[in-house]
């Protein structure tokens, strides 16, 4: 028998090469498959696309996404263009020769990477005998109105049937890796293996079904992992048949991964199988990157954002808009998932030290979760008219007294301040000023709510009495509407209303990975977050202090809800003590931690999975060290010098520090020698040991 060939990463730029005479790299094909290629559902979609350019620089013209096909996504997204492999073309061929349409393309975004798209509608007519091949193979049934998974069972079936008709022009020639995404892509691996076709297969979990289902009834989930009884859970919500899927096509794959450490936990349980490796999701810094001006940037979306509150809050602006924070909650609408409730309840709390303390600091917190509206609120809209109004009144008046002060000049006089306002012109300032008066508060929401007498937001800011009156120092603002550069309220797209604020406060209890609070840290914003998300998980990991670094990270695990919403108010408390020049230097080193999610680096986790997937299907062709995931060994961040031994969230007696403790922390930071030292702790992709030829070792393989 040959010997077996050794995978390693030698290429200089840290991307994989296989050390096989016999079998070039460029022999493999790796296809990856989710309902969510060119298709928009939900997070798996950012995934995929942000990924596509890193991945496909590994793997150039070897590269496949797989999805379905719908119309009005290809007419925008995908341009049409013939395989460059001849195999890829042949097996398209056999499936088109039998009626059944497939698409082939470029998609169109950074990476450029291929499509191949199954068109679900033209296989529908065999929809009930796949669906007796899927019984045979895996005795689950698929009832007929739940047509996502009737859906998911076409586009599996279309899938194997590629894959098998692929592997069939290699000879058995271990040449194919296959990535399936989430329950709905499963179907086509529970296939493949059970036709025992020649496919390295992975399958990764981005959130368990049940999970999510259970965390939206409000129960008691993480305290409570190993007493549910998942089969009766699962029939009780009517969705026993999507869990089956699930858990098969996760027992069916070679390597089985998911994206974050809390969500491991989650899969033991929910799915009864640990993952292999934790495959964090990253994103494309270049995308979110503005060089070095970030900070200009933060200034200048500010500004924006303080036209609008000036509008919002005419009548009622008896409060400084450069002592004037502002901070935001965003994403999907789920009130008690994402923590909206109790970062409401540590609003409440934070307006009463506020006021306690009798400190001149504003807090303006926006909402940004979509829900369903009326139109636009009648009192915002007129706010920002009031506020269009004076400015072009104040301009008016400039531009006279301007010309008189001119003409006074050229003169070689000095003009009479008395008289170069005429009573016209102080008559047009008082009437502008009688139409800043208001009987009402500044409103809470920015559109009419429908049924807002059920909202939960709504709701909760009546109960803890955050109304925007003159004496709260917390001010809510509702945005139940994504932004948009087009809005006549907000005018900002969503990176750039991020920008412009100074936290972004996601306290969420279930948050598989969490995309929001690390978009934020790309923009140098610092952010909460939670030790139930993958993404705080994540930093708690590889970042020493990461309060120090603008990323706080309220324990939800280990705690009682009123301990934690303690624990959240104290964090925004300490925000609201510091300095500006604090918060520029946090700004700084938050934006600094953008090399850590960037998939440059996160992409090595997806490259182990692959390597072990291929040693555990082709054992004789390939073989990997025995080793754990990745190990990330210096790729870590240290606890900045220049922060106080203190502890950052500890409340000082007064709201702000003394002159003498910012002046003793100015002196001791120096953003170059963070910077650098912060860099050197980010090292290049690891490097898979080498195993001697001929020598062999077991790994622990989860036995199927």
């Amino acid at each position: 028998m040959p010997l077996a060939r050794s995978l390693s990463v030698t290429s200089l730029n840290g991307l994989p090469q296989w050390e096989d005479e016999d079998l070039p790299v460029e022999d493999l094909l790796l296809f990856e498959i989710s309902w969510e290629v060119t298709n928009k559902v939900g997070g798996i979609y950012t995934v995929i696309q942000t990924k596509a350019k890193v991945t496909a620089d590994e793997w150039g013209e070897n590269y496949f996404l797989v999805g379905p096909y719908f119309e009005h996504n290809v007419k925008t997204q995908v341009e049409a263009c013939e395989p460059p492999h001849p195999a890829v073309k042949k097996a398209m061929d056999t499936m088109k020769s039998q009626g059944y349409q497939v698409f082939f393309g470029r998609w169109l975004m950074e990476g450029s990477p291929y499509v191949l798209l199954f068109d679900i509608g033209s296989a529908a007519w065999n929809l009930d005998k796949w669906k007796g091949e899927f019984w045979e193979v895996s005795n689950i049934g698929i009832p007929f109105h739940d047509r996502e998974a009737n859906d998911a069972v076409i586009f599996g079936s279309l899938t194997a049937w590629f894959l098998k008709e692929l592997s069939d022009q290699f000879d058995d020639k271990p040449n194919i890796i296959a990535h399936f995404h989430e329950w709905q892509a499963g179907v086509g691996l529970i296939l493949s293996r059970s036709q025992k076709l020649p496919v390295a297969t992975i399958f990764t979990t981005h959130a368990t079904l049940l999970g999510r289902y259970l965390c939206a009834a409000s129960i008691d989930f993480y305290n409570n992992l190993d007493q549910f009884d998942i089969d009766k859970e699962a029939g009780e919500r009517q969705i026993y048949h999507r869990y089956c899927m699930e858990r098969a096509s996760v027992h069916c794959a070679h390597v089985f991964t998911t994206v974050s450490q809390i969500t491991a936990i989650e899969a033991e349980h929910m799915l009864k199988r640990n993952p292999d490796i934790v495959t964090p999701n990253g994103l494309n810094v270049k995308k979110f990157s503005a060089m070095h001006e970030f900070q200009n940037l933060h200034s200048m979306y500010k500004a924006r954002i303080q036209e609008f509150i000036r509008g919002h809050f005419y009548g009622h602006l008896d409060f400084s808009l450069e002592k004037t924070l502002f901070f935001f909650i965003a994403g999907r609408y789920e009130f008690s998932n994402k923590g909206a409730d109790m970062f409401l309840e540590a609003l409440s709390r934070l307006n009463f030290l506020l006021r306690v303390h009798k400190t001149d600091v504003t807090v303006i917190v926006f909402f940004i979760m979509p829900a369903k509206t009326n139109n636009f609120n009648v009192e915002t809209l007129k706010g920002q008219a009031v506020r269009k109004q004076l400015w072009d009144t104040a301009q008016s008046v400039k531009e006279k007294f301007g010309k008189k002060l001119y003409n006074a000049l050229l003169k070689g006089e000095i003009p009479d301040l008395n008289k170069i306002l005429d009573r016209d012109d102080i008559t047009i300032m008082k009437r502008a000023i009688f139409s800043t008066q208001r009987h009402c508060l500044p409103p809470v929401t920015t559109h009419n709510m429908i049924d807002d007498g059920n909202d939960p937001i709504l709701s909760t800011i009546r109960r803890i009495g955050l109304f925007n009156n003159r004496t709260d120092r917390v001010k809510v603002i509702v945005h139940p509407e994504f932004l948009s550069s087009t809005s006549p309220l907000l005018p900002l797209d969503y990176e750039d209303f991020v920008r412009g604020c100074h936290l972004g406060v996601f306290p969420s209890y279930y948050e598989p990975w969490g995309y929001t609070p690390a978009e934020c840290t790309v923009m140098g914003i610092p952010s909460v977050t939670t030790n139930l998300s993958g993404f705080g998980c994540f930093m708690q990991e590889h970042v020493a202090d990461p309060a120090a670094y603008g990323i706080y990270i309220v324990d939800r695990r280990f705690r009682s809800p009123d301990e934690s919403c303690n624990q959240l108010t104290q964090f925004l408390y300490g925000f609201c003590q510091q300095s500006r020049r604090q918060r520029i230097i946090q700004r700084n080193r938050t934006e600094r931690l953008s090399d850590l999610l960037d998939w440059r680096y996160l992409g090595r986790y997806y490259m182990h999975a692959r390597h072990l997937a291929l040693s555990r299907t082709f054992p004789d062709k390939f073989e990997m060290e025995p080793s754990a995931p990745p190990k990330t060994e210096g790729f870590r961040y240290p606890r900045p010098s220049s922060v106080p031994s203190s502890p950052s969230v500890s409340q000082p007696s007064s709201p702000h520090q003394s002159e003498g403790e910012d002046d003793d922390e100015d002196e001791r930071y120096d953003e170059d020698e963070e910077a650098e030292r912060d860099r050197q702790n980010i090292k290049s992709p690891f490097s898979l040991g080498v195993l001697p030829q001929g020598k062999k070792k077991q790994h622990g393989e989860y036995r199927n």
